[in-house]
């Protein structure tokens, strides 16, 4: 089991935490928690890809120890930004993995796509307490990456709004008495559109989600729902339960994060505004509780809520998925990849809409299934995957 039942200590004062992907959705959100909570953490490191203003500027607000860019191009621009203070700064790929190896009791680890595997890795060998948003470390490595999380002693903390209800009414001392997780969905802006329409979607509707404020890729991950398909595979790694008894239900107002179902019929929910501070701050803050500014959710007024099965017509992602997990090996692995490529490929107006789904699928039929023993496989195949989406016309 990868996920950590809450057993842990209180929290104490002065948690050290250490973001990966600071200037992100989650990033930021996380050290607007920590600015309303500055008695409860200090900030060992943070980490971010380009955005080497927003990085300096954080590392000075929140008094940083060390910052890194992971734009090696862009190390001149951090060093100077930052000259005259005490903040330590790096550049590249392996300064993200030692800013995760920081002595931090707590590593968000919110960097976007397969770039984030390599340092929630090393954070997790260290045996720290990893709050996790990034899909890819489970999508992509799930099998490594878990049982990596169960040699070094580390705690796993799920950050996705999903996951983190999932865990929040997981009775895991009775994990063979659960009959059923099941993941809600919104349906993203276009899950009452016509078909035909959407091959003429812009990146700008895309990334229009009608509940979440979200980055460009996640956005667009919503409105394929492949963003469902991934975190489908992530509930697989992540809790004790078969692969048939994980359904998708789609919600559109998102009050309703996750269900999980017991042997006598009844069916434990989490419910909440669509406010990702709520997910963050339950992990920042487990075992114990912390105030998160997200608005109350008020029943009476939202008035009803309503569900549906999900279209996997509209969105073949949800069945790509789906495959992909039954599949094991790699599969995942170039799922993951070629979406990546696919999305990429979207927002730069090289492929349409309907694509995306069309360039992974092909990437899956192209690439061979090998087996997934090391981190050094996935990142080979995940190379290999990349190109052959690249590829597809």
């Amino acid at each position: 089991m990868a996920v950590t039942s809450p057993t842990a200590d209180a929290l104490g004062l002065a948690k050290r935490i250490t973001v990966l992907g600071s200037t992100g959705s989650v990033g930021t959100n996380t050290l607007d928690l920590v600015a309303r909570n500055r008695e409860l953490f200090a900030v060992e490191a943070l980490t971010a890809n380009q955005n080497v203003e927003a990085l300096a500027s954080q590392a000075q607000i929140f008094d940083a120890k060390l910052a890194v860019i992971a734009d090696e191009g862009r190390y001149k621009d951090l060093k100077s930004l930052l000259s005259g203070t005490s903040i330590a700064c790096a550049a590249g790929p392996e300064a993200l993995n030692e800013a995760a190896a920081q002595p931090s009791e707590l590593v968000m680890a919110a960097i976007v796509g397969a770039a984030g595997l390599a340092p929630t890795m090393e954070a997790v060998r260290r045996g720290t307490t990893v709050a996790l948003a990034n899909k890819e470390c489970l999508v992509s490595a799930g099998d490594i990456f878990t049982q990596a999380v169960t040699e070094h002693g580390a705690t796993l903390l799920p950050v996705d709004s999903e996951h983190s209800a999932i865990y929040q009414v997981f009775d895991f001392d009775q994990a063979d008495r659960v009959t059923k997780v099941i993941l809600t969905a919104s349906g993203g802006p276009f899950r009452t559109r016509e078909i035909a329409s959407m091959r003429n979607v812009t990146p700008a509707e895309a990334i229009a989600h009608p509940n979440w404020d979200m980055g460009a890729k996640i956005s667009v991950d919503s409105a394929t729902m492949m963003n469902k398909g991934l975190e489908l595979i992530e509930v697989f790694h992540l809790f004790p339960v078969e692969k048939s008894a994980i359904d998708i239900l789609v919600h559109p107002q998102s009050v309703i994060h996750s269900l999980v179902e017991y042997v006598d019929g009844s069916v434990l929910a989490q419910l909440g505004t669509p406010d990702m501070r709520t997910p963050i701050a339950f992990a920042m803050a487990w075992p114990q509780r912390m105030p998160a500014p997200s608005p109350k959710l008020d029943l009476h007024e939202i008035g009803q809520l309503t569900f549906e099965d999900p279209d996997t017509e509209r969105f073949p992602a949800l069945r790509l998925a789906r495959e992909a997990l039954d599949a094991g090996g790699a599969a995942s692995t170039i799922l993951n990849a070629a979406n990546e490529v696919a999305v990429r490929r979207f927002l730069d107006g090289e492929i349409g809409f309907l694509n995306i789904s069309v360039v992974v699928e092909k990437t899956l039929e192209n690439v061979t299934h090998s087996a997934i023993n090391s981190l050094d496989d996935v990142v080979s195949i995940d190379e290999v995957a990349r190109r052959s989406a690249e590829r597809v016309s």
